[in-house]
């Protein structure tokens, strides 16, 4: 496979494909860049070498095709001033006015198209249209992480195109290795941290993390679960009642594989869903009528953050409230903090998943973890040990080429 430090890009156009789907306000203002940010160590490699940038992205889910809403020239100002070059924008990602202006740009010229997702063809996995994305570029680069996990056109199709010039971009391939380091090569004891609202979305997780970790944490809504399963009054909470069988299937896996699981033993509740209900702490298996579980109480907090800061490799997937509302942010932070001490003291720390990443950034703790990542389907698909399409097309087509 080729190596982005190594290749040539002296006078190539370079197709890169980036996640630039960011979250906009009301006036299509970024308010998180994350995603922007990550892809500019590649991109800039890319200009420094004498290339030519032709960058492609979705951004959101576009259902009544094109919306203005959904548009990548929101994207074009903060991606200027990030870069430090004015950026170009075409109206559209595919057609004759979009090649015209793909064939007229020079080395060290940028141009952003329009949302791939305009088209239903990117979804599909459609190969003409893969192949007319291709036509632009003479190089392709995938650094485009958080869309790996599917086999779009412009993420997994399009590599067939280009069977020589591929590769991954800086933020693709760190993705790659910190995941792969923390799964194969992970001091113990090593922690996960698993919360939000549904154990349903992690069990593929759970499952697979049985033979690699030493201490499981659940915390979160699915916590909920986990109680009722083993007999506790929940009042309100939420409850995945068809998962409850899930839990102690857990639960058992855990005793049989001496992991040692961790589950909360106080919360705080409230008697509505809202930052100005009525709020107390008590026993998590023993909420009173008509109150919900809102966040990890502070016996839990002081218990989690024990294991935390006593492991060498940490995953977090997930917080432990509803971190939004000020009232339940406090066991997220106290998370927060403890990943950080330990990483302050040599641990590896992974943080991954939409509502984690935004918690270490609401907290200003993103450079003080190992790494943050910014796929979170992806990143769970990866540590469940699934292949990755957008993965394999880059890795799978250099085999073929060697043999």
């Amino acid at each position: 496979m080729k190596a982005i430090d190594s290749y040539n890009f002296k006078n190539k156009k370079v197709l890169v494909r980036v996640d630039f789907n960011v979250p906009l306000d009301d006036k299509f203002n970024v308010t998180d860049d994350t995603r922007i940010r990550a892809a500019i160590p590649t991109l800039k490699k890319i200009l420094a070498g004498g290339g030519t940038l032709i960058i492609m992205s979705h951004l959101g889910r576009p259902k009544n095709l094109p919306e203005d809403k959904f548009s990548l020239r929101h994207i074009v100002a903060p991606l200027s001033k990030l870069l430090g070059v004015d950026v170009k924008f075409s109206k559209d990602c595919i057609g004759a006015a979009t090649k015209a202006m793909c064939d007229t740009l020079k080395p060290g010229e940028v141009l952003l198209l329009e949302n791939l997702r305009f088209h239903t063809e990117e979804t599909k996995g459609s190969e003409s249209f893969a192949k007319e994305l291709a036509s632009l570029g003479d190089v392709y680069v995938n650094d485009a992480f958080g869309t790996a996990h599917r086999a779009h056109a412009s993420t997994t199709i399009i590599a067939q195109f280009f069977p020589h010039d591929k590769m991954f971009g800086y933020c693709m391939s760190a993705e790659l290795e910190s995941i792969d380091n923390l799964m194969t090569k992970a001091k113990k004891p090593f922690t996960a941290i698993l919360g939000g609202a549904k154990v349903s979305g992690k069990i593929a997780i759970i499952e697979n993390l049985m033979d690699k970790v030493d201490n499981l944490i659940i915390g979160g809504g699915m916590a909920y679960t986990f109680i009722k399963a083993v007999g506790g009054k929940v009042g309100s909470s939420l409850v995945e009642e068809d998962r409850i069988d899930t839990a102690l299937q857990v639960i058992e896996s855990a005793k049989k594989k001496n992991v040692k699981l961790y589950i909360p033993t106080d919360t705080i509740i409230a008697d509505a869903f809202g930052n100005d209900a009525n709020i107390k702490t008590c026993a998590i298996n023993n909420i009173p009528d008509g109150w919900l579980g809102l966040d990890i109480g502070p016996e839990t907090e002081k218990e989690f953050s024990k294991v935390i800061e006593s492991s060498n490799a940490i995953l977090w997937n997930g917080p432990m409230g509803v971190f939004e509302m000020s009232n339940f942010e406090h066991g997220t932070k106290v998370v927060a903090e403890a990943i950080v001490a330990a990483t302050s003291k040599g641990a590896f720390s992974l943080v991954g998943g939409g509502d984690s990443v935004a918690a270490i950034n609401k907290y200003n703790l993103a450079d003080k973890v190992s790494y943050v990542s910014t796929g979170g389907g992806a990143m769970l698909e990866y540590i469940e040990g699934k292949e990755l399409p957008g993965v394999k097309a880059i890795e799978e087509a250099v085999e073929n080429i060697a043999k």
